[in-house]
């Protein structure tokens, strides 16, 4: 008498993923049986341990995956960025739901769990996912998030970024062959400092100042006293350090400290790149307000800052479990709306979304060039939340699910005057 043979893992486990997300999986799934299911000419996605699964079984969504993948316990074979693409394409295109799973849902699941041999207790939570204490936006847990980030390393750093060391949107003003993404560093630095009308003498408050970049800009191209400030220990150190390298003491002051505890004011000028997504959502206000405190009247504040749509705050589940901890993002006009509440106007803004995917793509190529080195440096585990976290943002900013602005804004003097040119033209030119 012959007997039916069981099914592979594969196979089951694609059946219950496309019931679930109500439409035909766009990916090929491979097993730790090797076992295949799905469409021959799809994205592979490599199930290496049943503990991916336990995973998603305790955690659905999108930090399950994240954490079955930044451990390797689930991978993508080949471009990374791709299968991400076709996910996300599907999705969008065939209607496929995110896995809300219903009492039916959770019970089908867990009998094709018990069918696979996966059923246990929940892992542990990778390494390098954070751990943070206290209450939301104390300055004990900003400091935490902030150096879960920032302190990984000043060597991490400085081997995925150029030599600017800035850790934010370029400004790619030429198509040019030539044009590389340090070119488009130095022309956001440039630019940045043409919108503050910086002037030799001037004062700069550069809160949120990372590695330096504009700091180091401002003060030797601009002749601009400086003072940087940043909660992360090891960028203090390395912006100290540059400062004596080039001779700068006597223009650059480095704090590290909260942005709450800046007790100066009458500053001409304050910029803030991409540090107010840290801020918090019920904070913004109070941040908004001591940006209006900080610069003098007819003094103007920079802000650059990443956005999404309405009904998507935060940075999702596996940004703010191993990128950007308590991190809040929001639509555009809602920030413009509480820097004018803070008494700032806002003169201009500038969408950078598409030159992010840029920045984000040549950030990624180096991490990828350089695997071995990171690998050697920060563990697998970090490279491995670093590969998706370059590869998915540069999707988000190219499919338009966050975006990035630069918004300029004056603090109004004696009868409302803002001090400002009339056009802007001039900041563009020669970039």
């Amino acid at each position: 008498m012959s007997t039916l043979a069981r099914p592979g893992a594969a196979p089951l486990l694609t059946a219950l993923v496309e019931d679930t997300l109500g439409g035909p999986l766009p990916l090929r799934l491979r097993a730790w049986d090797d076992s295949e299911a799905g469409p021959a000419d799809a994205p592979v996605v490599v199930l290496r341990s049943r503990r991916a699964l336990r995973r998603l079984l305790w955690q659905p969504g999108e930090l399950g995956l994240a954490q079955a993948y930044v451990t390797g316990e689930l991978d993508v074979e080949g471009d990374l960025a791709e299968g991400l693409r076709t996910m996300w394409a599907a999705q969008r295109e065939r209607g496929l739901r995110p896995p809300r799973l219903t009492s039916a849902d959770r019970a089908r699941a867990l009998v094709t769990a018990v069918r696979l041999g996966v059923v246990g207790p929940p892992p542990p939570a990778p390494a390098s996912q954070a751990r943070l204490r206290g209450g939301l936006h104390s300055r004990a847990r900003d400091r935490a998030a902030i150096s879960h980030h920032y302190d990984l390393s000043n060597e991490f750093y400085g081997l995925l970024l150029d030599e600017t060391m800035a850790y934010s949107c370029g400004y790619w003003a030429s198509e040019a062959p030539g044009f590389t993404a340090v070119d488009a560093q130095r022309a956001k630095l440039e630019l940045v400092c043409r919108k503050l009308a910086l002037e030799p003498g001037a004062r700069l408050l550069d809160i949120g100042c990372g590695w330096g970049s504009l700091t180091l800009h401002a003060a030797q191209r601009h002749g601009v006293r400086v003072t940087a400030v940043t909660l992360a220990r090891e960028q203090a150190a390395y912006v100290r350090d540059q400062v004596r390298e080039r001779g700068l003491t006597e223009r650059v002051e480095v704090l590290c400290q909260d942005y709450r505890d800046i007790r100066g004011r009458g500053y001409d000028a304050v910029s803030t790149i991409e540090m107010g997504e840290h801020v918090g959502d019920a904070e913004y206000p109070a941040f908004a307000a001591a940006l209006h405190r900080l610069v003098r009247p007819r003094g103007r504040v920079l802000v650059q800052q990443m956005s999404r749509g309405p009904g998507a705050p935060g940075g999702g589940a596996f940004i703010e479990a191993y990128i950007a901890p308590d991190m809040h993002m929001r639509p555009l006009g809602e920030t413009v709306a509480l820097l004018e509440e803070g008494g700032l106007e806002v003169r201009h803004t500038e969408s950078l979304r598409e030159h992010y995917v840029r920045t984000i793509t040549a950030w990624h190529r180096t991490l990828e060039e350089r695997w071995d080195a990171f690998v050697r440096l920060a563990g697998a585990e970090t490279a491995r939340v670093w590969r998706l976290y370059l590869a998915g943002g540069a999707l988000a900013f190219e499919e338009g699910r966050m975006g990035v602005d630069q918004i300029l804004a004056v603090r109004p003097g004696p009868g409302g005057a803002s001090g400002m040119e009339a056009t802007s033209h001039a900041w563009y030119a020669d970039l």
